[in-house]
Parts: structure tokens; sequence; C-alpha cells
């Protein structure tokens, strides 16, 4: 069993909360930018100060308050990444209260298991649509309130004369009270709900931003647009206030218009924005007949980042070519990020080496990291001064990470979960008697203490041949093409491994009208393409030269559908949920061993 653990740098005080670190700014840097708020749609933005923003907070959680909600009780809060968001998630802590997080994307049945499963006595909704789904669920909550229907001005005359005592609420909340219900997004069945406490989250990110000190400090400007209902969002919402770094939201969908408005310092982002950012680019050269330049400037980035990690770093023929590449490329791709951004941090996914190399020769250093929903979330992260491309990264400070005899990764520290929330069975599973939770990750730790994820224990498929293989690294390599949205290895009691791959419909477009086809030829009707299936057959020869024999994909089908997350085939945070896939296209599966049949009996 191999372990490596680092040392805390931060300790927090019991009487600490995550509203500690708004209070002290608004205290003593009443100046700081905390947010960067938009109006009118994205035309109009202003600063918000850290005074301006407590003091919103305060009549919000008044408000609260007034309406009947106890220190203790949850509250749900359901709606796409925005300003009230984080305003409202602060309140519902301010009032003494617990936040029970629900995807903006959730259905009425998901919602009503969350809200009937967490007790929640109040829920706050984005629009009117949700607030007749909510009111419709038959459940207990007592108060349904509209983001978009003036939810902030109703809390707010509620609470202006009820004479609420905000500060005994705020302070009554310690380190080991619970903070939020975050559920996981039920990739597996049913959601559990990961109670964390307010420790949980203090310690995460206070042990983390010390160790990056270029990535989250006072005056950078970090673009949030993951939904916050996910942890890894949630935890950079937080690291914004604890490290004063200004915060602006933004719907991912007009991620174009903001980011030069914005002009973002560091972006978080999951490995998909990554691989559309880089097929864009890709895609814009091949139209301008300039893909062939565009590769050249690629494969330049990638060595000079390898580069980077030898003794003596690039030569000097090197740091002349990837000059000329800057000048020419690469000052165009970081221009399309707001031309200001240097850092990014990926999570909830693992991303390819091979995209990090390029994004770091380009001048983005993406520090990817690891952790669950469980952890707070993050459990390793690759740091300014200890990165390897293609890890997670070392354990986080005060984190301890052990692989245990069958491979699973396991991990104790201040950021671990107490439990599920009424799931006592489930939390047995997943936590020892010592703290050490169980991630369902297969990984291995080197020398160093560089962690590397090599598949997930649930998803090993076991072919008839009795081969172990691990469907992830495979899948990582094929979804970085940029005609792929999603791949899923299968083969579990198969003669051999096979895969299914879900097509990306804005990419197949583009690739249509580069190849002289109709652009709107629905995806049913290429999945038998032949330059299609050459395309993406080299993409397969590829990841099959990184594994044996007996792992390597010897069929694939291309699928006549996108996968998504309105059908429920993926995640609200971008996970192929592999059972429900493996049910529904079941006949897809069997078509993979019944073509190879049939071609042995011709």
């Amino acid at each position: 069993m191999r372990e490596f653990a680092v040392p805390p740098v931060v300790t927090v005080p019991d009487e600490d909360n995550t509203l500690s670190a708004l209070w002290d700014a608004a205290e003593n840097h009443p100046a700081s930018i905390l947010f960067m708020r938009t109006f009118d749609d994205g035309a109009t933005w202003q600063d918000v100060t850290s005074v301006e923003f407590r003091e919103q907070v305060v009549a919000a959680a008044k408000g609260l308050a007034a309406a009947g909600i106890q220190p203790g009780d949850r509250v749900a809060l359901m709606s796409a990444t925005r300003y009230e968001w984080t305003l409202l998630d602060y309140a519902i802590w301010a009032a003494g209260a617990v936040t029970v997080t629900i995807y903006e994307t959730s259905s009425a049945d998901q919602a009503k298991f969350i809200l009937e499963d967490s007790g929640a006595v109040a829920v706050i909704v984005e629009d009117a649509e949700m607030t007749a789904m909510v009111e419709g669920l038959g459940t207990q909550v007592k108060h349904v309130w509209t983001i978009d229907g003036g939810a902030l001005d109703a809390l707010g005359a509620l609470g202006a004369d009820a004479g609420i005592d905000i500060e005994e609420r705020r302070t009554s909340r310690k380190a080991d009270d619970l903070c939020t219900i975050v559920y996981t997004s039920g990739t597996t069945g049913r959601p559990k709900g990961c109670m964390l406490t307010h420790r949980n989250l203090l310690a995460d990110i206070r042990n983390v931003i010390p160790e990056v000190p270029g990535v989250l400090y006072d005056g950078a400007r970090m673009l949030l647009f993951l939904s916050l209902a996910h942890v890894l969002a949630r935890i950079l919402q937080l690291a914004g206030m604890e490290s004063r770094t200004t915060i602006a939201h933004a719907d991912r969908t007009k991620l174009t218009a903001v980011m030069p408005v914005v002009k973002p310092t560091t972006l978080l982002a999951i490995p998909r924005v990554f691989e559309k950012v880089y097929a864009g680019a890709y895609q814009k050269a091949v139209d301008g007949g300039k893909g062939h330049l565009f590769e050249k400037a690629t494969a330049c980035a990638k060595e000079y980042s390898r580069a980077l990690d030898k003794p003596g770093g690039p030569g000097l023929g090197l740091k002349l070519r990837h000059k000329l590449w800057d000048v020419l490329v690469y000052t165009k791709i970081r221009a399309a990020i707001g031309g200001e951004c240097r850092t990014a941090v990926s999570g909830g996914a693992a991303l390819g080496p091979e995209l990090g190399h390029f994004f770091r020769g380009v001048g983005v250093t993406i520090y990817e990291g690891y952790g669950l929903t469980e952890t707070s979330p993050v459990l390793s992260l690759n740091l300014e001064t200890a990165i390897k491309v293609g890890s997670i990264g070392r354990p986080t400070p005060g984190t301890a990470l052990r692989v245990a005899d069958d491979g699973e990764l396991q991990a104790k520290g201040p950021q671990v979960f107490p439990g599920y929330w009424n799931n006592d069975a489930a939390t047995a599973e997943v936590l020892d008697a010592d703290g050490w939770f169980s991630t369902g990750d297969i990984a291995e730790i080197d020398d160093d203490g560089y962690v590397t994820i090599t598949g997930r224990k649930k998803d090993i498929i076991v072919t008839a041949g009795g081969k172990n293989v691990a469907p992830g690294p495979l899948e990582k390599i094929l979804d970085a093409h940029p005609l792929i949205a999603y791949a899923m290895v299968v083969g579990e009691g198969r003669p051999y491994i096979g895969c299914l791959i879900s097509l990306d419909g804005e990419m197949v477009r583009d690739w249509l009208s580069r190849h002289d086809k109709d652009p709107q030829t629905p995806i049913s009707d290429l999945t038998d393409d032949p330059e299609l299936r050459a395309e993406l057959q080299a993409k397969v020869d590829e990841a099959n030269l990184t594994v044996s024999r007996a792992e390597q994909i010897k069929q694939f089908r291309v699928m006549p559908v996108e996968l998504t997350e309105d059908a429920g085939e993926i995640t609200p945070s971008v996970k192929v949920k592999r059972h429900v896939v493996m049910e529904k296209y079941s006949s897809e599966i069997n078509a993979l061993y019944d073509t190879a049949k049939a071609q042995r009996n011709e």
C-alpha cells in the first residue's frame, strides 16, 4: 500500500465559518471588488465591493429569518449560475441555515426527491417555470421565492423592520456545523446528499490558496460559468471570497461575448470546455486554409511544454520557433479567452496530457486537480511550483492519499465529509472508522507523490477472456477529437473491447460543410459515412497505440443520436451515465459484436 501525505499550512479555527472572510473583507478591505455583476443580459457591468455585498447579504438574510427560517433549517437553491445565486447562498448561511443545491436542469422528479430527502422548508428558484414546477410537487416546502420575480426585493422588504440580529445568527454557526448538502449527480442511481461542514470547505480552500499565489489573489479576475450546484464551482466561489479575487458570473453559452469584457486572469472549467476551445481554434484555421500551420503550431506548443519539465528547459531553437508561433497563432487563442488569462483550473473529469501540454505551450497553464463531492472537493492539485502534466498533482496540504491493495484510491483530511444525509448505510460503505474515504477510483502514486487516475473501480471491464480493462484512458484520448462529444468503451463479458461514439452536433455541421455535404444532414444518416468513419478510425488507432492488444478497441459504432442531459444520459456535471446508456442502447452494443460475427461468417 503506497501512501503520500502533505502537512497542512492552515488550520481552521473552531469559531470560523464560511462567512468569516466576507466580514473580514468588509471591515478591513472595504474597497475590494469582490464581484463584477451584469445587468441587461450582459450589456451593463457593475463592480460590487465587499461592503456592498455584505449589505446585500444581510438584507436578504434578515428576510429569510423574518419568514421563519431557523438556524439549521435547510433552504434549497435552484438556479443557473448568476450573481444572485452566490448572494443568496451567503444569505442562507448568514441566517444560520443550510444551503441545499439543486441543478437548474433537474427534472421535477429529481427536484422532489432532493426537497423531500433534505427536508427543505423553503426553496429559491430562478424563474416562473421553476416556480410552477416546484409548487406542483406537493412537498413540505413552506416558501418559494423566485429570483426573476423579485425575490431579493421581497426578502429585503420582509426583513427591513423585523428586528432580526443577523450578527448573532451568523456567529452561531461554528466550523463543525453543517454548511451545505450537495447531492451527487447520480451516475449510478439515486443521488446521495453529501453533508459538508464549514470546516470541510474552509480547510479545503485555505490550504490551496497559499500554494497558487499566481492564480488566486486580490485583483485577479475569475470567470465562473459552471453550475454552482456542483461543488467544484462552489469551492471556487469560496476561493474568490477568501482571496478577494473578483468573480464574474456568466452563462456558458455566452462566453464568447463575456470574456473580452471580463478579461479573466483565470478560468475554472471541465475538460470539455478546453476541448471546445481547441477544436474551435483548429476549425477556424482549417476554414481559413491554414489547418496545416495550426497543426505545426500545436506540435511546437506541446514540444515546448514538455521541454519545460526537462533539465535546462527549451533550447534556443525551440524558443525561437515558439516565439514565432506565439505571434502567429498563440496570441489569437489567448485573445479568444479575454487576452489576460494565463492560468486555468480543470476538474470534474480527467484532462488528457496532450491537451494540457497544448495549453501550457500556448501560454495558459491548466492546473489539473482531483476530488469528489464527498471531499469538498479538492484532494490533489498541480501547483505552480509542482506540476506534472497528465497527473492530477500531489495531495493538497493537510491531505493524505493512499492506494489500497486492490488499487483503489483512499483519502483522509479535514475536507472529507462526515457522511451522507439520512443514509448511514451508504456512509459506512465509503468511510471507515479511521476517517479514510474510499473514492471508487483506481490510481497510482509515483515516488514524488504525483497521482494518476487510471480508471473507475465500478467501470472496470472484464472481457470474456478475463482481461481487466479500464475504459477511462481510452475514452480520454477519443474525447479529445473535435467530432466526438462522448466515447463510451464497452466489453463486459464480451470477446473484445468495443466503443460507442456520440458525435458533437455543432462540430459535425462544420465537418459536413468542409466536406461539401449538406450541413443539415442528421447524425442518424452519418453512422456509416465512409469519410467520417475513416477520420474516427484514425483516432481509435491512436488510442489503441497506448494499450495492449487485449485492451484495444476492435469495433466502434457511431450512435444515431447525441447523448444529452435532457434525455437522462448525461449528468449535470457532464459525465456519461454508463448504466443508463448501456441499458438504453443495448442494441447498439450488441451490434458491435453481431457485426464482427457476421463478418467472420461471410
